[in-house]
């Protein structure tokens, strides 16, 4: 559940969200910002897991794990983005999504995209905020 001064926004005048995420985020107050940069599946002793699912964990857990390092956590994300490099991973990229961030809903971004390292099938990038 995200903090209280996290409001999501789905105006019915706009088209509803595909699944997993907030047309738009307000930030009634915040003390702090946090930019993470793109994280890429990559362990931390640079194992780059096979197949798109174990990847796409893997960058979550990055994530998750920068968040965790400044004392936040996935309710405190406020934007998403993340670049995929095959479209056929958009559904399971939303499945994993969802089960990381469970009930929280960030605003949200998906780009199709070539990246810098082959081996790498998609990068994360997020804002949280406290």
């Amino acid at each position: 559940m995200p903090p209280a001064h996290i409001v999501s926004h789905n105006p019915a005048t706009v088209h509803a969200p595909a699944g997993g995420y907030s047309m738009g985020l307000e930030l009634k107050q915040h003390r702090r910002l946090l930019f993470v940069s793109g994280q890429v599946p990559e362990a931390s002793d640079g194992a780059v897991p096979e197949g798109f699912e174990a990847q796409c964990e893997q960058a979550w857990r990055n994530v998750i794990e920068v968040l965790a390092a400044a004392g936040l956590g996935v309710g405190n994300l406020v934007k998403v983005t993340t670049f995929l490099t095959d479209r056929k991973q958009v559904v399971p990229n939303r499945t994993i999504r969802r089960a990381m961030l469970g009930e929280h809903q960030p605003a949200l971004t998906v780009v199709i995209v070539e990246t810098v390292d082959s081996k790498w099938l998609l990068e994360i990038e997020a804002i949280a905020a406290e």
